[in-house]
C-alpha cells in the first residue's frame, strides 16, 4: 500500500507517523509551504515532501486529506480537475462531521471515497503511534473504501466503526462533548480554585488526579456507576451550599445547575437514592 498525506498538521503527522511505523509506504507528505511540508515530513519520518497536492496524490494508492473541514471541498475539486482517471485509488478525508459526499468530484472520476475519523485528541504534531491503539475510527462512505479503512484501522491497533452519513453530526457532537467540553470543565473548575487563592498550577495539580480517577471509574463502571458525590446521596444541603458559593460566579453557577440536573436524572434512572428528591429537583429547577 502506497499512502500520501495531504495536510501536515497534528492529525496528518500523527497518522502518517503511525502508518510508517506499521510498515506502510508513505510516498509523499504535502503542506502549503516548503517549510511546513519539511516539518511534517520530519515529524512523520518518511515520504517525500511537496507543496503540490496533485503531485502527492499521483504516486499513491491511498490518499488521506487531513485538512480543516472548510478546505475539503476545494481540495476535492482541485484533485478532481487535475486527473480524469482516479480508478484504483482510495481517498479518505478525516472530518468527524462531514460525510464522504464532499469528495464527490473524486468519486465521479472513479475513486473510492470515505471518511476516516479517529475518535482521539491530537494536541501536538507527530504523536507516537500508541495514540491510535484501542481507539475507535469512524468510517463512512463507499463499501470498498470502508474495507480499506477497516484494514488500516486494525493495522493501527484501532477499532473500526461503520457510520451512516446522516449520523455523523450527532457522532461528532458526542465526541466533542466528551473531549473538548471535558477540557472546558477542567478549566472552569481550575478557575474556581484560583478564586480560592490557589495558583493555576496548584489548582490543576489538585484536580488532575481526581479527573484521572473519574475517567478510570467511567471505563470500569460506566457512567451511572462512576457518578459520586452529593447527587448520589440525595444531599440537597450540599448542593444548596454549592449554589450559594457560586452566586459570585453566575456564569459557572448556570453550568453547575444544568450539569447537576442531568446528573440527578442519571441517578434516578439508575435506581439511585430517593432521599432528598423533591428538594434537589426544586434546587436544580427541574420541571
Amino acid at each position: 500500500m502506497r499512502v500520501s498525506i495531504i495536510g501536515g498538521g497534528r492529525l496528518g503527522t500523527s497518522l502518517g507517523r503511525a502508518l510508517a511505523r506499521s510498515g506502510v509506504s508513505i510516498r509523499a507528505v504535502c503542506d502549503r509551504t516548503a517549510v511546513l511540508a519539511g516539518r511534517a515530513r520530519r515529524a512523520i519520518g518518511a515520504g517525500r515532501m511537496t507543496t503540490d497536492p496533485v503531485d502527492a496524490a499521483r504516486e499513491a494508492d491511498v490518499v488521506f486529506l487531513c485538512l480543516p473541514d472548510d478546505g475539503l471541498a476545494g481540495a476535492a475539486r482541485l484533485l478532481g480537475r487535475a486527473a480524469r482517471d482516479w480508478r484504483g485509488k482510495t481517498v479518505f478525508h478525516c472530518s468527524g462531521l462531514l460525510s464522504s459526499g464532499i469528495l464527490a468530484p473524486l468519486r465521479k472520476r472513479g475513486a473510492s471515497v470515505a471518511s476516516f475519523h479517529p475518535a482521539q485528541s491530537f494536541p501536538a504534531k507527530g504523536l507516537p503511534p500508541s495514540v491510535f491503539r484501542g481507539i475507535t475510527i469512524g468510517l463512512e462512505g463507499d463499501a470498498a473504501a470502508r474495507a480499506t479503512g477497516r484494514m488500516i484501522a486494525r493495522r493501527l491497533g484501532a477499532e473500526p466503526l461503520h457510520l451512516a452519513s446522516r449520523d455523523k453530526p450527532l457522532y461528532h457532537a458526542a465526541c466533542s462533548l466528551a473531549s473538548n467540553q471535558t477540557v472546558v470543565l477542567f478549566h472552569l473548575a481550575s478557575e474556581l480554585l484560583a478564586g480560592a487563592g490557589m495558583t493555576p498550577r496548584k489548582a490543576e495539580g489538585v484536580l488532575w488526579p481526581l479527573l484521572q480517577g473519574t475517567l478510570r471509574n467511567v471505563k470500569k463502571f460506566r457512567a451511572a456507576g462512576a457518578l459520586s458525590g452529593p447527587l448520589t446521596r440525595g444531599d440537597a444541603a450540599s448542593v444548596r451550599r454549592h449554589l450559594a458559593a457560586l452566586k459570585k460566579h453566575p456564569r459557572l453557577r448556570k453550568v453547575y445547575k444544568l450539569l447537576s440536573l442531568e446528573g440527578w436524572k442519571l441517578v434516578r434512572r439508575s435506581g439511585g437514592s430517593s432521599s432528598g428528591a423533591a428538594a434537589l429537583s426544586r434546587l436544580l429547577g427541574e420541571r
